[in-house]
């Protein structure tokens, strides 16, 4: 029966918006994971078969390409070709999730999945505000999809705001949420947790030296529940704040998928293997609400339940996506993103994907424990759902 390993898997420290990353064009940001994801492999890059490549706003110094503009900008063969994918901020699990369908299908025995997001050079949003500043159409929602759903607008902020009236959850619960991801991701950082999967990168502080940035930037460090609890709300009459939402980020990530035979030919050492996955699609307004029945789904596919998996690595786009999943799961809160998440760590958008996947192998690795899954909330109401099995 055909398998799909995974052999390397490496991310950048995230960057804060206009912080240490700022310089870092993109496509040499994710040039330099490719190299990396390569490099740590031990594998021949002329047997890479593709890259897939995740990116959300494909617009300024995203357009064109990313993912085969990477490869150029890398070491690695011309030869090799890529694919740019979106599918909003799951595109780099998505990425993933079409790597092992490759190699599962036999079509292909080494894919990188990858993906990349400099926030600070090409903000979020940027390939809406552009076209409409320049007078050209009207944006990507047309009045049949308004009609369809009974709503004026589609928004991320009021589908959380939903889920967080929805499940009976309070601004208490989602600062104290969004204190507990900042107090994991201090205590991962300082412990050395995160030191295998990061790829340094230098860069140029304020005072113009130079250094390699290896620390997640987003991570308050002094971060106490008093101050989240004081921090303004986003939407008056909401119960969501900046501290109990995803922080803007600029990283990438990348992760390598092999086939059995691939192993074998190329002598490669597998750290995971891709145990299911799948990807479902509901109400676009509530819409961050989608992992829930998704991991229902993978779990019944797999034929296991939640109780089964060791770790989950759930995207804290918003703080009621991994509470309301928790809550309907009944999942354990002790195994929930237990380095921290997107609050403390930040969402480098198309390179969550790969970013989380990263994480969650060296998690269970440093843990000794076996199965972790991983989902994503998606724009239009998808979700990813991948679990995989460490080696």
């Amino acid at each position: 029966m055909p398998e799909a390993y995974i052999v390397s898997a490496v991310r950048t420290a995230g960057g804060r918006r206009n912080g240490r990353l700022r310089d870092w064009h993109p496509v040499d940001m994710a040039a330099r994971v490719l190299e990396a994801v390569v490099a740590r492999s031990g594998i021949d890059p002329n047997v890479v078969d593709d890259v897939i490549m995740g990116c959300v706003t494909q617009a300024g110094e995203q357009a064109f390409h990313v993912g085969r503009n990477a490869v150029l900008a890398s070491s690695l063969p011309d030869r090799i070709p890529a694919v740019t994918i979106d599918r909003q901020c799951g595109s780099s699990q998505q990425a993933i999730q079409f790597a092992a369908q490759a190699v599962l299908s036999g079509t292909q025995d080494v894919v990188i999945a990858a993906g990349v997001e400099n926030m600070s050079r090409v903000p979020m949003g940027l390939a809406l505000s552009a076209p409409l500043q320049q007078g050209v159409g009207t944006g990507p929602y047309t009045q049949a999809i308004f009609d369809r759903y009974g709503v004026t607008e589609i928004t991320q902020f009021a589908g959380a705001e939903m889920i967080a009236a929805k499940h009976g959850l309070t601004r208490d619960d989602l600062d104290a949420f969004g204190f507990e991801s900042q107090q994991r991701a201090i205590a991962a950082t300082r412990a050395g947790a995160f030191e295998a999967e990061i790829l340094p990168l230098e860069v140029v502080t304020t005072e113009g030296a130079i250094e390699l940035h290896v620390v997640d930037e987003g991570i308050r460090f002094d971060a106490t529940l008093e101050a989240i609890q004081g921090v303004k709300l986003v939407t008056p009459g909401g119960i969501i704040t900046a501290a109990t939402s995803s922080q803007i980020c600029d990283g990438a990530s990348a992760v390598m998928i092999v086939s059995g035979e691939a192993l074998k030919a190329h002598g490669l050492t597998p750290i995971a293997r891709i145990h299911a996955f799948g990807v479902t699609a509901g109400d676009p307004v509530i819409m961050l609400e989608e992992p829930i029945p998704a991991t229902r789904h993978v779990l019944g596919k797999a034929g296991m339940t939640i109780g089964e998996i060791d770790l989950y690595e759930v995207n804290e786009a918003f703080a009621p996506v991994p509470l309301a999943w928790l809550k309907e799961l009944e999942a354990d809160p002790a195994k929930l993103n237990v380095n921290g998440g997107a609050i403390a760590l930040g969402h480098p958008l198309g390179s969550s994907g790969t970013k989380l996947m990263t994480t969650l192998i060296h998690a269970l690795k440093a843990r000794g424990l076996r199965y972790g899954l991983q989902t994503m909330c998606e724009g239009g109401g998808i979700a990813n759902v991948t679990i995989v099995e460490a080696l």
